[in-house]
């Protein structure tokens, strides 16, 4: 085991070291994507903020996009994980799992803002920011397919997909208007206008399943 990354130092292997380094650099890109400046964010400006040098940066990261998508994909990972365990702990009942994802994921962007802005801002105009945002618009809407067909019995059609980009979208912009003030109503009233819209929409869809 000849590389510098594999020794220890204090129990902590190189590795681990290099992965603490990612988090940080992460962290601060998500500080900065999320904050009033985020079209600003250069690797100078990461670096300074994770108190870390651009040659920490480069053993992670080839530039700035490569950080721009890690700290998207982390902020959805972070999202689609913590609504899907919501969902897997609200029971059987369709409506229950409903409101525990919707629950989950709207207090995720209101406690952490940072999340919201990055997720939805039309602030940030970066074209790799769009891009990324039009791929988790398909993945929330095949999580959202995968959890009809579990609890309504709805099978894949275009119909389905359609249902679950539309309500994806609509989800979307209720959050950009909500945490960008232009929608007056508490948390508690958004989730519960959403789960409203949602099971109807998926009592409307659960007949053709059966018949």
């Amino acid at each position: 085991m000849g590389g510098s990354e594999m020794r220890v130092y204090g129990g902590v292997t190189g590795a681990d070291r290099m992965a603490e380094r990612r988090a940080q650099l992460i962290e601060a890109g998500l500080d900065l994507l999320g904050g009033t400046e985020g079209d600003q964010l250069t690797v100078r400006r990461v670096c300074r903020k994770a108190g870390l040098t651009p040659r920490y940066f480069y053993e992670s990261f080839a530039d700035r996009d490569e950080l721009v998508s890690a700290v998207y994909d982390h902020v959805v990972q972070t999202i689609a994980a913590g609504a899907l365990a919501a969902v897997e702990a609200a029971g059987p009942r369709a409506e229950a799992k409903i409101r525990a994802g919707l629950t989950s994921i709207v207090r995720a962007v209101a406690e952490d803002r940072r999340h919201g802005r990055v997720l939805f801002s039309v602030t940030l105009t970066d074209p790799l920011l769009a891009r990324r945002r039009l791929e988790s618009s398909r993945f929330f809407a095949r999580l959202l397919i995968g959890q009809a067909r579990q609890s309504y019995g709805v099978p894949d059609s275009p119909q389905l997909e359609l249902v679950a980009q539309f309500v994806v979208g609509g989800l979307a912009q209720t959050l950009t208007a909500w945490l960008a003030g232009t929608l007056s109503l508490s948390e508690a009233e958004i989730v519960a206008e959403c789960v409203e819209i949602f099971t109807a929409l998926a009592d409307r869809k659960a007949p053709a399943a059966s018949g």
